[in-house]
């Protein structure tokens, strides 16, 4: 059969049939004869046969072991890495000994980043457009929040490829009804190619009582904030994998709640901030812009966006609000040198085990920007979905229970929106904002001793988070592949940087990427970016719940589009939609084209979320909002 050649004088149609019957007849020969890849010799007895034995799986000689870490909600300017006033000497190490990049891209969400990360592709190709949550997702293609086994992750190639793998820390694409200890566990991370797993499933958590999952099985916290018990954990997986097999490479996906809310964290680690931002957050915008020029991270002419003008200037503040906005501001500064020493940590044991310096380390300092669910006045135990009282009164109830910021006590602690803006610098906007760079654009820091030679280097190009993992697999030497446990892959979507390691100057290979969060949206072609911001938005549909006012119907039609040259306004401040109607035109049927590609298709926003018009599903009939969200985050919900 193998050397079977086609008669080059039966004609067509006839050839084409041929082939076919003879495509069958092979596929069926192998699945009647599951033997087929035995290599030895198969008598009636032992003394006529001959035994066979595959070679074990290897990574390739030399491969390095692997470290992905990923934050939670941290702004363009706030690590002293790339600029900010916030200390994390692990971050400035690792970047001063490995790559600055400076033009990293996120989804400008959680979920959404996490699994364009994990798979290498588009978050709406791999059903992940909005959430795994119940209230966030939704029965199409592009929303359900599972992600497919032909769209494998990182874990489940290099797993196949002869590596360990372990995750610790925030997952986030488990769907709620799959998250109790009855599984099914497809979905869990052991299901998704990690071999060990400590953290969470769902995209927040108390850190002193989480829901916390250990492989299958939700297991009871030790009382210990959860990033030290994660660091202990990935240092003990590390620990055993390499007293066991020593030549066999690892990876470590490390993703700890921080700093996403609550903010909770030792009062030892806010107390060295105490009065370091008094000055407030306009002073804190021109201090970091300036570091940021020093350090190059930016360039030397940028300048400021105007504030947003939902934020005050600090100078016209009372007494109490800059009181209690400082506070909350302190707590988070703490709990970011917290998460960099914890990272530490694991650097150092690597250090002390003599295998740093064949680790390749990505940071990903944020999987969106500066998270905007504080509020103006910041919260402590408010939710996000709840029905929120006057700006006065929940500055004083912020005020009454100021002690409580930063404890465990907050269980939903998040600083006030001046504080994002000013940890977004140089850029506007933030978290949701899939139209801004200021939601979308985060540090990233490339750190791998045996194959950089550029220490301390600046890299430019334009990258996203659906190119970490191709670039992984280029620099450890393996193909992606076809199959994985004999499902037949699709194509990955990200795009290699790996030459950019070694070639400041070498061209970015990914172009084009849309973007799309609950309405804002915006797609980049080659430098130019056109996006829209989707009205109403989030604050003004949260302001209306349980009011008799209702914010006007959403039309996606009637959203502004603004249209930017990256290359010459890397910070969005001048909108050329006007001056040239022609590329706007081009660069919203490229969106069409790729919201269609990408299953991003319908369009659901927060009009959508907050009206419960998705997953209504007759279990869910007749609950709350509310309701749905307390049972989907609070600790212990799935025991």
């Amino acid at each position: 059969m193998k050397n079977f050649k086609p008669n080059s004088k039966i004609k067509s149609p006839q050839k084409g049939l041929l082939f076919t019957a003879l495509l069958a007849a092979q596929f069926n020969f192998a699945q009647n004869n599951p033997n087929a890849d035995f290599k030895g010799v198969i008598g009636k007895t032992l003394a006529d046969s001959k035994e066979y034995w595959p070679e074990p799986v290897k990574a390739p000689t030399g491969a390095p072991n692997i470290v992905w870490i990923l934050l939670d909600d941290v702004g363009f300017g706030a690590s002293s890495a790339f600029g900010g006033l916030i200390q994390t000497p692990t971050f400035d190490n690792l970047a001063n000994n490995g790559l600055r990049y400076t033009n990293f891209h996120t989804t400008a969400i959680c979920a959404p980043t996490r699994s364009a990360i994990l798979t290498g592709r588009n978050s709406g190709k791999v059903h992940v457009s909005g959430f795994s949550h119940t209230v966030l997702s939704a029965g199409f293609p592009g929303w359900d929040g599972r992600i497919p086994s032909d769209k494998g992750t990182i874990a489940e190639i290099l797993r196949d490829k002869g590596y360990n793998t372990f995750a610790v820390g925030k997952y986030g694409l488990t769907p709620d009804e799959e998250a109790t200890d009855a599984g099914p566990f497809d979905r869990w991370p052991t299901g998704k190619g990690f071999e060990h797993f400590y953290g969470f499933l769902g995209s927040q958590t108390d850190q002193y009582k989480p829901d916390l999952v250990e492989d299958n099985a939700h297991v009871t916290p030790d009382g210990r904030h959860l990033t030290d018990q994660i660091t202990d954990k990935a240092i003990s997986y590390i620990t055993k994998q390499h007293k066991a097999a020593p030549d066999k490479p690892f990876f470590l996906y490390y993703a700890p709640g921080a700093v996403h809310a609550p903010h909770q964290v030792a009062e030892s680690w806010s107390e060295p901030y105490k009065g370091k931002f008094d000055e407030g957050w306009d002073a804190y915008r021109e201090k970091v812009l300036a570091n940021q020029k020093k350090l190059g991270v930016v360039p030397a002419n940028a300048v400021l966006p105007e504030r947003n003008p939902l934020i005050t200037d600090w100078k016209k503040l009372t007494p109490d609000q800059k009181k209690v906005y400082a506070r909350f501001m302190e707590v988070y500064a703490g709990y970011l040198t917290y998460t960099d020493h914890e990272i530490g940590r694991i650097v150092e044991h690597l250090k002390q085990t003599n295998q740093l310096d064949n680790t390749l380390i990505f940071v990903a300092i944020g999987d969106n920007g500066a998270s905007k669910e504080g509020t103006t006045q910041g919260t402590i135990n408010q939710s996000l979905f709840a029905q929120g009282g006057s700006d006065e009164e929940n500055l004083q109830k912020n005020l009454n229970n100021i002690g409580e910021i930063g404890t465990a006590k907050g269980l939903n602690t998040n600083y006030p929106l001046g504080w994002a803006q000013a940890t977004n610098v140089p850029f506007k906007n933030w978290k949701q904002d899939a139209q801004s760079e200021g939601g979308t654009r985060n540090p990233l820091i490339v750190f791998y001793p045996k194959g950089i030679k550029d220490k301390g280097g600046i890299r430019n190009q334009y990258s996203h988070v659906t190119d970490l993992l191709p670039t992984t697999l280029d620099i450890a030497g393996i193909k992606a592949p076809e199959y994985i446990r004999e499902i037949k892959q699709d194509a990955i979507q990200g795009s290699t940087f790996y030459a950019s390691l070694n070639d400041a100057k070498a061209p970015s290979l990914h172009t084009v990427q849309y973007y799309y969060i609950f309405g804002n949206r915006a797609i980049y072609k080659d430098g130019w970016k056109a996006g829209a911001a989707h009205l109403p938005d989030s604050f003004a549909v949260k302001k209306s719940l349980g009011k008799n006012e209702k914010p006007a119907e959403s039309n996606f039609d009637a959203d502004v589009w603004e249209l930017y040259n990256l290359n010459e306004d890397f910070n969005e401040r001048n909108d050329l939609a006007k001056k040239y109607p022609e590329k706007l035109a081009e660069l919203k049927k490229l969106f069409d084209e790729q919201a269609k590609e990408n299953n991003v298709y319908p369009l659901i926003d927060w009009q959508d979320v907050y009206n419960r018009r998705i997953h209504n599903t007759t279990a869910d009939k007749g609950k709350t909002l509310q309701d749905l969200i307390q049972q989907a985050t609070r600790p212990g919900n799935s025991k």
